[in-house]
């Protein structure tokens, strides 16, 4: 079975600037998988790839086996895009957007409107369907986008920032209805600026920096990566740490707590705790955090740098294809 997206070694230029320096990246069929990465990574140029938006400057990329420029109209029926900007015609009701859209993909008319009216109601608009886009509310514009992605039918379904700027109720709901996607087959391709989400749904997420693919891991082994920090109130807490067992990394104390850095805080905790008992100190609470993917994600990334970023923006704003 091929995979629901394969790229090898794909670069992308505009002119001086390098938008994506030889990604090769695999994502399975069925996989919720996210890309995560600061603005100016490459990210929305690796997608427009995919989708046919952008011709790449060298490299290969698949959808489900089919070629993004030879095979492009098999390739783009598999594809559902909700993209980030709101590029929607504002001259129709929201459901004949909705029957045009998946007419332009050979779905039959009385199929297609059989599709809006169920789409509608999965993203909780249907009441909405012979209102015009731009009289939507912000919340809704995103439900809607997501309708338009899902009217297809995809195989592989991409969600550039789907829920950015909505309340944090609408982000669950539609958490929700992506994990029901997924669930029944659907492959997901995640872009997201909230490391929450990428943690909470994500089976795999590939961090990209400048152009280029620095890790590809499930958010479980990204985040095993780092420290743990065991956090211990005193009820008469010292003014330096008192020595410890020699499994930390280090030691200090935060605002009358003592602040213990382990790399496995449940394995390090029964030391720290006869440390300090030898030590005369009465443990009044302990909590153990460990290190969050936002954590490692700031690690391991480099932001680019304001020149950098306006000439991405600059390659972008000129739209070379």
């Amino acid at each position: 079975m091929p995979s629901a997206i394969e790229t090898e070694d794909l670069h992308k230029q505009y002119g001086d600037v390098h938008a994506l320096k030889g990604v090769s990246l695999e994502v399975d069929e069925g996989e919720f998988f996210g890309l995560l990465g600061p603005n100016g990574a490459g990210k929305t140029t690796f997608i427009n790839i995919l989708v046919g938006l952008v011709a790449k400057s060298s490299g290969h990329a698949e959808v489900f086996g089919y070629d993004v420029e030879d095979d492009y109209q098999m390739a783009r029926d598999a594809i559902g895009l909700a993209p980030q900007e709101f590029n929607v015609d504002r001259f129709f009701p929201i459901r004949e957007v909705l029957v045009h859209k998946a007419g332009y993909h050979g779905v039959p008319k009385e199929v297609a409107v059989e599709r809006a009216d169920r789409v509608l109601k999965e993203v909780g608009i249907y009441d909405k369907r012979d209102t015009r886009f731009h009289f939507l509310s912000g919340g809704m514009k995103r439900r809607f986008m997501l309708a338009r992605a899902m009217v297809t039918d995809p195989d592989l379904l991409i969600l550039d920032e789907p829920t950015a700027g909505v309340d944090v109720q609408l982000r669950h709901d539609l958490w929700q209805l992506i994990e029901r996607l997924n669930s029944e087959g659907t492959t997901i391709l995640l872009t997201t600026h909230y490391i929450e989400e990428a943690e909470q749904l994500c089976d795999r997420v590939a961090i990209v920096d400048q152009g280029e693919v620095v890790e590809v891991e499930t958010p479980d082994e990204l985040m095993s990566r780092g420290s743990d920090t065991i956090y211990v109130t005193l009820r008469d807490p010292p003014e330096t740490p008192p020595e410890l067992e020699d499994d930390v990394l280090d030691a200090g104390m935060r605002d009358g707590d003592l602040v213990v850095r382990a790399e496995h805080g449940g394995r390090s905790l029964p030391g720290v705790v006869r440390s300090l008992d030898r030590a005369g100190h009465e443990i009044l609470d302990v909590e153990i955090r460990r290190t969050t993917l936002e954590e490692v994600f700031v690690e391991v990334t480099d932001s680019l740098g304001d020149e950098a970023l306006d000439d991405v923006r600059e390659g972008f704003e000129e739209g070379a294809p």
